[in-house]
């Protein structure tokens, strides 16, 4: 029997990588496989109309442990999605979709918005995300990463 391998990169269980489409440059994010979707810090979280089309508003502290520095960002809502937390609480998120960048390798991804000022991570790239891209290596930090 034979077939074509496929050759999967390799990333760390943390990675930089950049949000082009939200005019975010280096965000680093924890690889969660253990989640569903992706999601994204944000506040000040704001939907309002434009060309009839519903645009979700919000700003973003790219930088972990560091609440000074702030990026406005606008994308289309797609959704309100209920994401259940890692403390078993479900909310209900805004969702939109952003190219992610890593590496050479850029895609688009579905991110849920909420407020992760607690969190050690301002992002987590879900597997829904990494699916059939990346293998993960759990013992490795920033492989593949946009610097």
């Amino acid at each position: 029997m034979t077939y074509k391998q496929k050759i999967i990169p390799l990333i760390g269980w943390r990675e930089s990588l950049a949000l082009p489409t939200l005019g975010i440059d280096k965000i680093n994010a924890k690889i969660d496989t253990g989640a569903r979707t992706s999601a994204l810090h944000a506040f000040h979280i704001k939907i309002h109309k434009e060309n009839d089309r519903d645009m979700v508003k919000f700003q973003v502290h790219p930088i972990q442990r560091n609440s000074h520095i702030s990026i406005e960002c606008i994308a289309p809502l797609i959704e309100y999605r209920h994401v259940t937390n890692s403390g078993g609480h479900t909310q209900l998120r805004p969702v939109i979709q952003s190219t992610v960048k890593l590496g050479d390798y850029q895609w688009n991804i579905e991110l849920t918005l909420t407020n992760r000022d607690a969190m050690g991570f301002r992002m987590l790239l879900g597997r829904q995300a990494v699916k059939n891209r990346f293998l993960v290596d759990c013992g490795k930090s920033f492989i593949y990463s946009v610097y």
